[in-house]
């Protein structure tokens, strides 16, 4: 079938669309869930392996950097090489990592197994999305599917510290590795069954493999001056050179894509639709005001409110819920109302609900200070993930569908670990400031209260980044 000058090659197997769906959905919830999952077992990492507090950060960002600077790698090579065979090639190099980080028994081989994680979930998550764009024709089915997926996906973030609590207090905490070890074996041998292989048949199938490692390399690099100021001020020496060399792979990465590679990582040809450019603006301030949601919330019940990792993580069952909800809520409005309006909510909900936890104290409780704005955050993120996903592949041409889903999931990733360094130096310095005149429980509060506001302006960002996409009408008259 010719579609975009490129032709498609399909072995069909004969699977039920549901059936593929729910593959999908166990693919893109588990590679989610291992961003999240680390959070309430970080202590217990540190004691086991030795790590130093500054270190200790990088169990988090290896896996979120690798998976950030390949996912484009990962959609292009599911369109150019088969959907079917990209997607098993990211499931076995993503469980036979996490093998490999739950027998860790140092912090070089920790940090080493986390990063090719990274690298096997950039493989597998474009190749999740595109098979369900290629399964299901746009609309109402595909709505539906992407609700599905999406709510998998948001459910696979707010579950994650509830499973590390739970793995970590009642086993250890590499059985929060060892998990995807027989989901992984499951999805393998479900991928080989259900999976028919689409490809476009191109006249020619490079990758851009240069474009991935500018990428890559640039972000850890902004990554590590950004934390590192916590040791060195930002006029530092140390500091304005690691910031120098992010600036300069960045430029090099954008450069390269423009002007030298034959087959580029990022055509920026696709920022020309409106849909695609503001629906990844919208994603990058997402990314960067809610990523770090977990990680300090996390940090306040058991630093500050003294709950244990089990205790924990079973607070964060109702943020789970609420965000499946707001998923699936917003797949079913989607047909009706289009994708911006629900993008303005849903920022505005989570905006609302950060303000809320901005004014947490050291003497806090769940039901009269948490409870209502972790409801109402998480809603608000699930209402907008259909729509982002949606907006961002919707009119992109068939041979590009992976690149699109790959782009949409880059700047989630891009955006959360840009915004957990920030956010964290900021939340770090203020506590920093408040010991010498404060208790530590009273300090510590300020510093997460802190990182709370800031991520609520980067969500109104994205509420108000909504307002690029085009309306309902136009795009449905488009």
């Amino acid at each position: 079938m010719a579609v975009g000058g490129a032709t498609a090659r399909a072995v069909r197997r004969g699977a039920p669309d549901g059936l593929v769906l729910a593959l999908a959905c166990l693919a893109q919830f588990m590679v989610v869930l291992d961003v999240s999952i680390v959070n309430v077992a970080l202590p217990s990492i540190r004691h086991d392996l030795q790590f130093s507090q500054s270190g200790l950060q990088w169990v988090v960002n290896a896996y979120t950097i690798a998976f950030a600077g390949f996912l484009l790698l990962g959609g292009r090579a599911a369109d150019l090489y088969g959907r079917r065979r990209v997607f098993l090639l990211g499931m076995g190099l993503f469980t036979a990592a996490s093998l490999a980080g739950g027998l860790a028994q140092n912090q070089a081989t920790l940090i080493a197994a986390r990063t090719a994680q990274g690298l096997g979930g950039a493989i597998l998550a474009p190749a999740t999305l595109t098979i369900l764009t290629t399964t299901f024709p746009e609309g109402p089915r595909r709505s539906r599917a992407l609700g599905a997926w999406s709510a998998l996906a948001g459910a696979g973030g707010a579950a994650g510290s509830l499973l590390g609590g739970l793995l970590t207090d009642l086993v250890s905490w590499r059985w929060i590795l060892f998990i995807n070890v027989p989901i992984g074996l499951l999805g393998l041998a479900a991928g080989r069954l259900l999976l028919e292989e689409t490809r476009e048949e191109r006249s020619a199938r490079s990758l851009d493999a240069l474009g991935a490692v500018l990428v890559t390399g640039g972000l850890m690099a902004l990554v590590y001056a950004i934390v590192g100021t916590s040791r060195h001020p930002w006029t530092s020496a140390p500091t304005l050179a690691t910031l120098l060399l992010a600036a300069a792979l960045l430029a090099w990465f954008g450069w390269h894509e423009a002007r030298v590679a034959e087959h580029p990582l990022m055509p920026l040809g696709l920022f020309r639709s409106r849909s695609v450019s503001g629906a990844n603006l919208v994603m990058l301030c997402m990314g960067g005001g809610f990523f770090a949601f977990w990680f300090f919330l996390s940090l306040y019940m058991q630093n500050v409110l003294g709950y244990s990792p089990l205790k924990a993580g079973f607070a964060f069952l109702p943020m789970t819920v609420a965000i499946v909800v707001g998923a699936q809520v917003g797949s079913r409005l989607l047909p009706r109302v289009g994708a911006r309006p629900l993008l303005i909510l849903g920022p505005a909900l989570s905006t609302v609900a950060l303000l809320l936890l901005s004014r947490i104290s050291a003497d806090g409780s769940y039901a009269g200070s948490l409870l209502v704005p972790t409801v109402l955050g998480p809603l608000g993120l699930g209402l907008a993930f259909t729509p982002v996903a949606f907006a961002a592949t919707a009119g992109v041409p068939r041979h590009q569908a992976g690149l699109a889903s790959g782009l949409v999931n880059t700047t989630r990733q891009v955006g959360g670990s840009i915004g957990l360094a920030v956010l964290a130096t900021l939340a770090t310095d203020r506590t920093a400031s408040l010991l010498r005149t404060t208790s530590p429980a009273a300090a510590l509060t300020s510093g997460y209260a802190r990182a709370f506001v800031a991520s609520a302006v980067i969500l109104f960002a994205a509420a108000a980044a909504a307002l690029l996409l085009p309306s309902p009408a136009v795009a449905r008259d488009g």
